[in-house]
């Protein structure tokens, strides 16, 4: 069966955007391209909601050539969204059913991981219906003291088990869980 990775940043504050959606408080390092472009090896598929599609969309086409843009270009994405109408970006499909019978239905077809990149609204509804196989946590050492909470969607409690925490040297610590 096919797994569902959800992949987020998080500031120590718990947010995942700042004030206005903004997200200029990350900074990659060399350390999170590589475990960008592992975890893009592994999946065959990526799961947005509309607006982390938007975002997503007006970059990478345009970016700078490597293997990150090459992935996040050719692989499959399903974007969940009630008002977009068009998709514009390579291989992009829009989801008409259900989130959790659309996710569980393409758990049990063939192929690699899905992943959820941003998308915090699905991310949560996903992790709530138990549709998340690993959740990772790339905390970053920041306080905005405002923004969008990465956890605002969940109602429910849900236990996890920390699976491994690999530091970075910028500081920041990529935390895996699942659930326990």
């Amino acid at each position: 069966m096919r797994r569902v990775i959800v992949s987020n940043l998080m500031t120590v504050d718990g947010y995942f955007e700042g004030p206005n959606h903004a997200f200029d408080w990350f900074v990659p390092d060399l350390e999170f391209m590589e475990y960008a472009k592992s975890m893009l090896r592994s999946a065959d598929t990526l799961l947005f909601g509309r607006r982390t599609y938007e975002h997503m969309a007006n970059y990478w086409p345009t970016a700078p050539a490597d293997e990150i843009a090459e992935k996040m270009n050719n692989l499959r994405k399903i974007v969940f969204s009630r008002t977009l109408r068009e998709l514009e970006w390579k291989n992009a499909k829009l989801a008409k059913e259900n989130l959790a019978e659309e996710i569980s239905k393409l758990k049990g077809m063939p192929g690699n991981d899905m992943v959820v990149l941003g998308s915090a609204s699905i991310a949560s509804a996903l992790l709530e219906q138990g549709l998340v196989d690993e959740y990772r946590v790339i905390l970053d050492p920041i306080l905005l003291g405002g923004g969008t909470l990465l956890f605002s969607g969940i109602t429910k409690r849900t236990k996890l088990r920390l699976c491994s925490a690999k530091p970075f040297g910028s500081g920041v610590v990529l935390l895996t869980y699942q659930k326990a």
